[in-house]
Parts: structure tokens; sequence; C-alpha cells
């Protein structure tokens, strides 16, 4: 396998591959490849149970609210880096959730999914402020957080949520601000400290666990029922590819691949997770895992399936959800708010074993 798809076989997992201002649907959260973070030590010298795992994972104030939390440096504000420009801007909290949710979810969505949202993107938010005081990363050049979409929780600066939402942006900043307030200062912790909290566009019907697709296993992220995302638009996509196509992209990803002899033979899928992601598999003889054909082929998810018609020459795979698949579904989370359910069970049922607390009853 060349190096190549070694060193960012990864990246195509947990990226999302939607340009900051095209997102139409939900998404999963873009996120440093795995090897990033060694650890998340805090002040008081404890190290997370999380291990080689992304850094988590994603306005204005009402009439009469004082926002007197920019520039204060404490714990109500977040110094991010504008990668277009390299200027380090500094914010309220509170702000850089309502931008962070005004990207990552339709806001068309129920009130409780945005609010599920504003958890996990508030949760992303302080668990890489507390990594970059401890070990602070030189590209951020003293910021908490980027805005590259491709490495951190996308976010939305008011001017580009206006180009990106029009006439309805006033009506949706409304709608996402009250939901971000809503939930106050709610995080989502394990034993003490913020979580991994990953997200995705649409599952396969259950999400997956950390083990399956990033190859350690967390306590919390674990296979969840999600079943109300079969009806999802992105549950289903199947792409056709000639064999002359799939051969040579193969062929360039792989360079011991064997394509030759009878086309049926040239992708076996070996084993599968729980959820249905492809773990293992052969292309042309050589092993590689469904992340890596997800990359290779611009796949929406790793789980997927694979049919060969000799009569047309073609090869059809078929993709079930968008998305890595681990943490919470946005899809599932809209469904379980429509459902009658809050954001604190859509967040429990997704996050299964960690607990939300107040930002000030954990010290952050």
């Amino acid at each position: 396998m060349k190096e190549l798809l070694k060193v960012t076989a990864v990246f195509a997992l947990l990226l999302a591959a939607i340009p900051l201002l095209t997102f139409l649907k939900p998404r999963e959260n873009a996120v440093p490849p795995l090897t990033a973070e060694a650890a998340s030590p805090y002040a008081d010298g404890k190290i997370s149970s999380v291990a080689a795992m992304p850094p988590y994972r994603i306005s204005e104030p009402q009439e009469g609210q004082a926002d007197s939390s920019v520039g204060n440096g404490g714990t109500d504000s977040l110094k991010v880096l504008d990668f277009t420009s390299g200027q380090v801007i500094e914010l309220s909290l509170r702000d850089y959730v309502i931008g962070a949710v005004l990207a990552e979810m339709p806001a068309s969505y129920h009130e409780e999914a945005l609010k599920a949202q504003a958890v996990a993107a508030r949760t992303y938010a302080v668990r890489q402020r507390e990594k970059q005081r401890i070990s602070p990363d030189p590209e951020l050049m003293g910021a908490d957080i980027s805005n590259d979409s491709t490495k951190y929780q996308a976010y939305f600066t008011p001017e580009q949520a206006k180009a990106f939402y029009g006439v309805g942006y006033e009506a949706y900043l409304e709608k996402i601000s009250a939901a971000v307030d809503s939930t106050g200062s709610d995080v989502l912790v394990y034993e003490g400290e913020p979580i991994v909290a990953a997200f995705h566009s649409t599952s396969g019907g259950k999400t997956e666990s950390a083990e399956a697709v990033w190859g350690s296993p967390v306590e919390y992220l674990v296979p969840a029922d999600s079943s109300e995302d079969e009806k999802s638009p992105s549950y289903l996509e199947e792409k056709v590819f000639t064999e002359a196509e799939l051969k040579a992209r193969l062929e360039t990803s792989l360079e011991d691949a064997e394509l030759e002899g009878d086309p049926e033979s040239w992708l076996k899928i070996e084993e599968r997770s729980e959820s249905g992601t492809v773990i293992k598999m052969t292309a042309g003889g050589s092993e590689l895992s469904g992340a890596d054909l997800r990359q290779i082929f611009s796949l929406r998810s790793a789980n997927f399936t694979v049919e060969y018609s000799a009569k047309g020459g073609t090869f059809s795979i078929t993709t079930k959800g968008s998305g890595h698949g681990v943490g919470m579904s946005q899809y599932g989370a809209n469904a379980m708010a429509n459902g009658g359910s809050d954001y604190k069970e859509i967040l429990l049922h997704y996050y299964n074993g960690a607990e939300i607390a107040d930002m000030s009853d954990i010290g952050i």
C-alpha cells in the first residue's frame, strides 16, 4: 500500500469532504488524525483514558444580555485562529458555539437536536482549549482552535453565516442562539473530563464503536440504536464503476494490488463490525480496511457492499449512512427530538456512559 494511503487513510475516515460553505446537510465532525493527541492532561495531573483520540471531535447576545466574556481569557472565552488570514480572534465561548452549530447542523432541525449539537460543540471546544493550555500546538499560533474545517470543528463567522443562510439568517440565528442559551454551560464528561464528542451525519441504522473505527475502545463511544436513520436521504448511496475505472484507482493507491483474472474476485470483504463497518477486506490480494476503500472511492461511509456485474462489466458499491458512524447521529438526534426526546436524553443515548455536567462543576 502506498505511503500516501497509509498517512491519509484516517483523514478520509474522520474528515467531512464538504467545504465550509456547503453544509446543506449534517456531517461528521472534522478532526485531526488519531495520533495528534497522545493524551489529555489537565491541571490536576489527571490523564484521560482516551489515549490517541482526537481532541474533543464543533452571534450576538440576546437583548439585555451582557457579553463581558469576550477578551477576558477565562472560562467563557475562546481564541480562534483564522487560517485564511493568520489572525487570532478572541470571542466568547457562547458566540463560538452558536457559530459552530450554524455550520455543523441544519438550522431547520428540531430545537432539541440543535441543543444536543450545542452541547457537543461546547464539549469539543473546551476539551480542545484545555489541551492547548497544557500542550500548545505551534501551528495554532497561541489560539485554542482553528476555523479550518478540514482539521477542526466547523465554525461560521457572522459574515459566513449570513452568506450561507441568506434571507433566513436572522430567523435561524435567533433559533440557534436560543437553543445554545437554553443549554447553559452543559458539557459531556466522563470521569470528570470533557469527552470525545464525536458525531456524524447518518448511521447505518446503528452507530459504531470507537474501537471498530479507530482501533481504541472508548467506554462511551459504543454502538447505539439509530434505526430512524434508515429514513434519511443520506442513508443509501450507490456508486458504479467500470472495470477500468476501479482498476485504475486501486492500482494508483495500492502498489501491491494484482488486478488480473476474474474481476469478480478483485474485491473481497473479509470482516465487518457489529454495526456493519467493513473492518478488513482485500483488493487484488492487497489487504486494506473499509476506511481505505472509502477514501479511494470517495464513499459516504465504510459500511458498504460490493456487487459485480459481468454483463455490464461494472462494480456497484452501495453505502449505508454518511460519516464514520461514531457517537451522535445528527439525523438520528433529530428523529429522537421529533419523537419527544429532549437534548439530554438524546446525548445520553448516543454517548452511553457519559454524564452531562455544568462547566463550573468540573473546574473548567
